[in-house]
C-alpha cells in the first residue's frame, strides 16, 4: 500500500529560470546579485513575548489579540465526530460548539469571541509568558507479516496476563512471551516496532495478504519509561538540538541489531497492542482523530472535548520555524504520558509524510482555552 506524495510542479519554475521560447528577446547583460541569506530569527523555536508574565497555568483574558493567518477548516468535521460518538461529551460541549459555529459563520474575528458568549483562558506555558510547546505525533504504517521469516522476525504483542508486573523489554527480547500465542504480527525492523510503541497505536500493512489493520493501545508492562532520545544525547550520539524521531532512526540505520537492542533495552517499559474493529484512529476520549484537528493535552488543564484556539508554529520542510504562526481551532481529544502542563501534541495523520512533519515539531505558540460563559470549567486548575 503506497502513501500518496505531493510532487512539486516544476514546469512554471523552469520557465521562469530558463525560458520557454528560442524567439525570446536577447536578455540584458546579467548584473551581480547579492545572495540572500536565510532569515535568522531571534527566537528560532517560535517563542514570543507579547503578553507579559502570567501568574497561573490558565489566565482569564478579555480577547484574543492575534494577527496570525487563520485556518479553521478542520473544526467542523472534528467537532461533529465528538457529538456523534460520545453522548457524554455531546451533553457537555454541544452548546459551546454551536456558539463557535456561529462565530465562524460571522467571519471568525478572534477579537469578538466574547460577543458570542465564549470565555477565554490563555495558557501561561512553561515559562509563564504564554509559550506553549507544540510537538507532533502521527499514525505510522508498519509493514508486517502474519508469520515470521528470515526478514520479518520482530513480533508485536497483545497484552499478556501477568501476575504483578509483566516482563521487562530485555526479558521480552530474550523470549519471555514466546509460545504464548500473543503475536499479532512480525515486523522487519526492531526500531520501527519500537517507534510504533512510542506512538501508542498505528496502522500495520500485512504484505502477505495486502490487508490494512489498525492496532490500538492495549496497555504497558508496568516498568518505568526511559527516553532513548535522552540516552543518545547523554552519550553524545545525537545533539540535543538535533534530537527527533528522524534522528533516532538515522542513528539506527548503520548500527548492528545488538547495538539497537542495547539502546532499546535502556527503556524497560513495553507497550502492547490490540486489533481495532475498524480503521479509526482513536484518542483517549474514544473519538476518531482527524489530522491537524486534534491535540493530546494535559486533561487537568484541557479536559477531553475542550476546544482551543492556538497559534500553531509553521515550519519549513527542514523543520525550521518560518517566522509565522497559523491560528487554528483545535479540540483536545487525547492524552500522553509526556504531555503535561504547557505542552500540546498535535496529531498529523497517517503515514510516512505525516511522520516526517510530526517529527520536526518542538516549537512554541500561544494557546487559549475556550469555554461557554456560565459553564463551570472542568479541570484541576482553579
Amino acid at each position: 500500500m503506497g502513501i500518496t506524495r505531493r510532487l512539486p510542479l516544476l514546469a512554471c519554475a523552469a520557465a521562469l529560470l530558463f525560458g520557454c521560447s528560442s524567439s525570446a528577446p536577447k536578455p540584458a547583460k546579467p548584473q551581480p546579485v547579492t545572495p540572500v541569506a536565510a532569515p535568522v530569527f531571534e527566537y528560532p523555536l517560535g517563542h514570543q513575548y507579547l503578553d507579559g508574565f502570567f501568574p497561573a497555568e490558565l489566565n482569564p483574558v478579555p480577547a484574543v489579540n492575534s494577527h496570525a493567518p487563520r485556518n479553521f477548516s478542520t473544526f467542523e468535521a472534528q467537532s461533529r465526530l465528538v457529538l456523534e460518538r460520545s453522548p457524554r461529551l455531546a451533553n457537555r460541549y454541544a452548546g459551546l460548539y454551536q456558539k463557535l459555529q456561529h462565530w465562524l459563520a460571522a467571519g471568525a474575528n478572534p477579537m469578538l469571541l466574547g460577543h458570542y458568549g465564549i470565555r477565554l483562558d490563555q495558557l501561561g506555558g512553561g515559562d509563564r509568558q504564554g509559550n506553549v510547546m507544540f510537538t507532533g505525533y502521527f499514525s505510522p504504517v508498519l509493514e508486517v507479516r502474519h508469520k515470521p521469516d528470515d526478514k520479518f522476525r520482530y513480533p508485536l504483542y497483545a497484552m499478556p496476563r501477568c501476575k504483578g508486573r509483566c516482563p521487562s523489554r530485555a526479558d521480552i527480547h530474550r523470549g519471555a512471551l514466546k509460545g504464548k500465542k500473543l503475536e499479532l504480527a512480525y515486523s522487519d525492523s526492531l526500531m520501527d516496532t519500537f517507534l510504533l510503541e512510542v506512538q501508542g497505536s498505528g496502522f500495520i500493512h500485512y504484505g502477505d495478504d495486502d490487508s490494512l489493520n489498525y492496532l490500538g493501545y492495549a496497555g504497558k508492562n508496568g516498568h518505568g519509561y526511559t527516553s532513548i532520545g535522552r540516552v543518545l544525547i547523554d552519550r553524545g550520539e545525537v545533539s540535543k538540538e538535533q534530537m527527533s524521531l528522524r534522528a533516532i532512526k538515522k542513528w539506527a540505520e548503520d548500527k548492528s541489531e545488538a547495538e539497537v537492542k542495547e539502546l532499546l533495552e535502556t527503556n524497560p517499559s513495553y507497550v502492547f497492542f490490540k486489533r481495532a474493529p475498524n480503521l479509526d484512529v482513536l484518542g483517549s476520549a474514544g473519538i476518531p482523530l482527524l489530522p491537524m484537528a486534534a491535540v493530546a493535552a494535559d486533561k487537568r488543564l484541557l479536559p477531553m472535548g475542550t476546544p482551543i484556539l492556538a497559534e500553531v508554529p509553521l515550519l519549513d520542510k527542514e523543520g525550521n520555524w518560518t517566522g509565522k504562526h497559523e491560528l487554528r481551532l483545535l479540540i483536545a481529544l487525547d492524552t500522553g504520558g509526556a504531555v503535561k502542563g504547557g505542552h500540546l501534541d498535535l496529531y498529523h495523520g497517517m503515514g510516512s509524510e505525516a511522520g516526517v512533519e510530526a517529527g520536526h515539531y518542538k516549537h512554541f505558540g500561544r494557546v487559549w482555552r475556550l469555554g461557554a460563559m456560565g459553564m463551570a470549567p472542568v479541570s484541576g486548575v482553579k
